[in-house]
């Protein structure tokens, strides 16, 4: 077990998503992973129904008491639904400078519901992207941080090369919402530098959780002392393998196979 990963971010009870599917993908890769909640939620493959908030102190504690103990090689956020807690993780993300940070923006769940409240989307502008080493964010999310549509896969290379120029290190851009058969994302380097990575379109529903389980990957693989592309490049074959094997649970867009192989 190599990678100290600490996840900051919101309870899936269903476990598909959220920090159960960020500790699933990080044992899955080798790591140790640390969390701290955000939030509680009563969520299924058909959606979330009920948000229970941990108050920002509780986050910050959670935080420090695991760093100062175990310490960390990489943090990696998702559900940060309110200002004064994503002001919280910010300032104590500050304190560990070098330690690589994989900023999920997480904004809306995979049935529609709301995981971000309006106010703190400037917030997590301000505060959290001049911290990340990447930020992953989904189109959906990248319209909301830009403020502009993002609809074709023409679009997407100024998108990324935008969202990196307010504040990130670096950017991967995920294209999944496009239609086709062809899957693309766009990565921006810290140089600046544009990249694509392509796979095929894999036809389910079973995708409850896709975004945090590619995140949390990467961050494993960035604790584990693997250059960034090549963290993204094992992160997105372990995804693809996840969703091919689901198992097929639960009535509405249902969880990926987190353990599955990817050494064969």
């Amino acid at each position: 077990m190599r990678g100290r990963i600490l996840v900051i971010a919101g309870s899936d009870s269903g476990g598909g998503a959220g920090i159960q599917a960020d500790i699933k993908a990080i044992t899955a890769l080798g790591g140790f992973a640390m969390t701290a909640i955000t939030a509680l939620t009563a969520q299924d493959t058909r959606g979330v129904h009920d948000v229970f908030p941990v108050p920002p102190d509780f986050v910050t504690a959670q935080m420090r008491c695991v760093m100062e103990d175990i310490g960390v090689d990489a943090f990696k956020s998702g559900m940060l639904d309110r200002s004064e807690v994503i002001g919280a993780v910010a300032d104590m993300i500050a304190t560990r400078p070098g330690v690589p940070y994989v900023l999920d923006p997480v904004m809306v769940a995979k049935g529609g519901a709301s995981l971000l409240q309006q106010e703190a989307v400037a917030a997590l502008k301000s505060r959290l992207l001049p911290l990340a080493t990447l930020l992953t964010p989904n189109l959906p999310e990248a319209e909301v941080l830009l403020g502009r549509p993002v609809r074709a896969h023409g679009d997407m290379r100024q998108a990324a090369l935008d969202l990196r120029d307010m504040g990130a290190h670096a950017v991967l851009l995920k294209g999944g919402h496009l239609p086709g058969d062809e899957l693309v994302d766009v990565f921006v380097d810290s140089d600046g530098t544009v990249h694509s990575f392509t796979s095929t379109r894999v036809r389910t529903v079973h995708t409850h959780g896709t975004g945090c389980t590619l995140a949390s990957a990467i961050a494993a693989g960035l604790g584990q002392g693997m250059a960034l592309p090549a963290a993204i490049d094992r992160a997105r074959a372990y995804l693809y393998r996840a969703i091919v094997a689901a198992p097929g649970y639960g009535h509405g867009a249902g969880p990926v196979n987190h353990a599955v192989d990817i050494t064969t």
